[in-house]
């Protein structure tokens, strides 16, 4: 008797257990394809896909369903470029004097689950305080709500550069930051900075190859690294299997990074087209942010807003940033989605596939470039960036068709993450 009441009961909890949700989808994206499918079913099964099934199956009793079939389903996107930790105002450059670590921490939570359920399942964070990387930690556990976020920790910059966290502040509390801080001078110090930032438990490196806009410093372009130092950063990288990312607005800068074995530019603001060749040949991707430049090109006309030294900086270099893509895009640089959210509110990230659009990618590519392509240069298109069978479960969907007006992924319908729905 024993037996058998064992038998029944796992018996029972295999039912509870194989549970699957069918989700009915009127269009279905195929990125890897480049094409759409109509009255497809996609069965979840735990966290990941299980397969994808023609017209609107309904399943087993027990089964959930879910009823998309009005909507456009796609993969869930990644944002290779926010800031999850903090969202700019005007009060950002006295918050670092005055927020306490637990404030960011707090504050991060609420930025994460934004950019949640705008439709981003996944991003990769190019700096903060280090927050970022608790950050992860918790979402990966279920404690938080948010991306799958793939982090850079503290972004490493050079004395005075755009990282450096002690620019603005007065020479009592400015110190002298090392490579545990970020900051570098040398080929010997970069190669410790990567490997602190591996020890902190960053996934990815983030360096400021020039001067930047937001930093209280008077260069938003000059370049910041020698090519020897930017070599050792990538060197080291590579050793530990880590995806490097450049912030640069100076051409020079960019050349530097190119040819130092940087994966991805950041802004690419002031590019030239001898540096968009040089681009396609080392095969680095572009990573254009124009939702950040609108958002600083508008801001620098709101007086006191940013210190003065900012405002100039927005000013000229906010603007440029949309043509800049429109040209690189056009020459055959390779591109990859992302937004510098954090700069601008986060949870509006899909305003770049907007901006990409107007600016001449086809909608098909502009939602590729989020997904795929994303996938792959963060090394795991084995198991994200399609809807394909054996894949894990982040599906998001839209009412209507983003394809003939990629705003509507603007107002995300449904998000799953994991497996799990988060909006619906």
């Amino acid at each position: 008797m024993r037996m058998l009441m064992s038998l029944v009961m796992g018996l029972c909890f295999f039912s509870l257990s194989a549970q699957d949700t069918y989700l009915q989808c009127g269009t279905l994206v195929d990125v890897a394809s480049g094409k759409t499918m109509k009255e497809k079913t996609i069965v979840v099964s735990g966290n990941a896909i299980k397969s994808i099934k023609n017209g609107y199956v309904s399943g087993n009793d027990g089964d959930t369903v879910i009823d998309l079939k009005n909507m456009t389903v796609m993969p869930g996107f990644i944002d290779m470029h926010v800031h999850i930790e903090s969202e700019f105002d005007a009060r950002a450059y006295l918050s670092r004097f005055q927020d306490n670590e637990a404030d960011v921490a707090f504050k991060s939570t609420v930025f994460a689950k934004r950019t949640l359920m705008a439709g981003f399942t996944g991003a990769r964070d190019l700096g903060g305080t280090g927050v970022n990387i608790a950050l992860k930690k918790a979402i990966a556990r279920g404690i938080v709500d948010g991306p799958r976020i793939y982090t850079a920790g503290k972004a490493i910059g050079t004395t005075g550069g755009h990282a450096d966290p002690t620019n603005g502040m007065r020479k009592s509390l400015m110190g002298d930051p090392g490579p545990r801080d970020g900051v570098i001078n040398s080929p010997e110090e970069a190669r410790k900075a990567v490997r602190q930032r591996y020890k902190d438990g960053a996934d990815v490196i983030k360096i400021t190859a020039t001067g930047g806009v937001l930093s209280v410093a008077k260069n938003g372009q000059n370049p910041q690294f020698t090519i020897e130092e930017i070599k050792a950063i990538t060197e080291t990288a590579k050793d530990y299997g880590m995806l490097t990312a450049a912030h640069a607005h100076g051409d020079e800068g960019m050349q530097r990074a190119i040819k130092g074995g940087i994966n991805t530019i950041e802004h690419g603001t002031l590019m030239s087209e001898q540096t968009m060749g040089l681009m396609k040949e080392y095969g680095t991707y572009l990573v254009p942010t124009i939702t950040a430049g609108k958002q600083v090109e508008e801001k620098a006309k709101v007086k006191g807003f940013f210190p003065e030294v900012v405002a100039k900086k927005a000013a000229a270099i906010g603007p440029l940033i949309q043509d800049m893509f429109a040209k690189a895009y056009k020459k055959g640089v390779p591109i990859a989605f992302g937004t510098d959210a954090g700069v601008f509110p986060h949870g509006l990230n899909a305003k770049e596939f907007g901006y990409m659009v107007e600016a001449g990618m086809p909608e098909m590519e502009a939602i590729q470039s989020a997904t795929i392509t994303n996938a792959k240069l963060l090394g795991v298109d084995n198991n994200l960036g399609q809807l394909k069978e054996g894949f894990l479960a982040d599906i998001v969907a839209v009412e209507g068709n983003p394809l003939q007006n990629i705003k509507l992924l603007e107002n995300m319908a449904f998000v799953m993450k994991d497996g799990k729905v988060y909006k619906q």
